[in-house]
């Protein structure tokens, strides 16, 4: 049985030979019509892309993506093996481009720093092996994380340390994970998204505040004009004054 380094190695042998010999391919495909595992694997990824973009919704030098197919070598390719992670990010790249898919060599050799893989059954073998040693041996992803949907206490970490390879996190007083590449954490948020009431994997700042959806911080918002206009209101009340004079 060939070792995981026999395996890393020959990946990164058969690139350097394929793209010296060839053009790189331009063929790509990027949609082989599998879906989601299920609809909360689907709202669970869609959580972390939007809740990520809106936490950084303030800066333009990142990318999310999930489902979503990575190149990265000519062995890959023959093997037409395009099946990306359910949810990564790459950070210090133009996030302006339009992208089908993550093309490592059209990225100038960049490859994802955090990787969430949403676990079923018919992937978790796969999540927890081969694809963990892929992430640590050939992408060299500084942080990874794995978390079933269907089981509320199935979030593990791994930071990587380099020369020794993958080392687990360990969990803080909440059960979160610290994810040092993006200065969150990752964490068990129970409540109700698209309609869907479980317990899903949340991004929460550094301070313990949970990293909204783009609807929640709209929500979060008027909820904060209305406060204020009521206080507002009943400072005028105080004073006398009519508070409908302000409509």
């Amino acid at each position: 049985m060939m070792s995981v380094e026999s395996v890393a190695d020959q990946i990164l042998t058969e690139e350097d030979l394929f793209f010296a010999e060839n053009q790189p391919p331009t063929d790509l495909i990027f949609d082989d019509g599998a879906e989601m595992e299920s609809n909360r694997h689907r709202i669970g990824m869609n959580v972390l892309i939007r809740s990520l973009e809106q936490g950084f919704a303030h800066r333009n030098d990142f990318f999310a993506g999930g489902n979503m197919f990575i190149y990265f070598s000519a062995e890959q390719l023959r093997n037409r093996d395009f099946r990306g992670p359910d949810f990564f990010a790459v950070m210090d790249v133009d996030a302006t481009p339009t992208r089908q898919g993550w093309v490592v060599w059209q990225e100038n050799g960049r490859y994802p720093d955090v990787i969430v893989e949403l676990l079923s059954p018919s992937t978790a073998n796969a999540d927890k092996g081969i694809k963990k040693d892929i992430y640590e041996r050939v992408f060299r992803t500084p942080d990874y994380f794995i978390f079933d949907p269907f089981e509320p206490n199935s979030l593990e970490g791994w930071r990587l340390n380099p020369g020794l390879g993958y080392e687990p996190l360990v969990r803080n007083e909440r059960g979160w994970l610290w994810c040092e590449t993006l200065g969150f954490w990752l964490g068990t948020w129970e409540g109700t998204v698209d309609r869907e009431t479980a317990i899903w994997v949340r991004f929460f700042d550094g301070f313990g505040n949970l990293v909204l959806l783009p609807e929640e911080a709209a929500q979060q918002q008027a909820e904060q004009e209305r406060q204020r206009a009521d206080r507002l209101a009943a400072r005028l009340r105080e004073l006398g004054e009519d508070p409908n004079a302000l409509n």
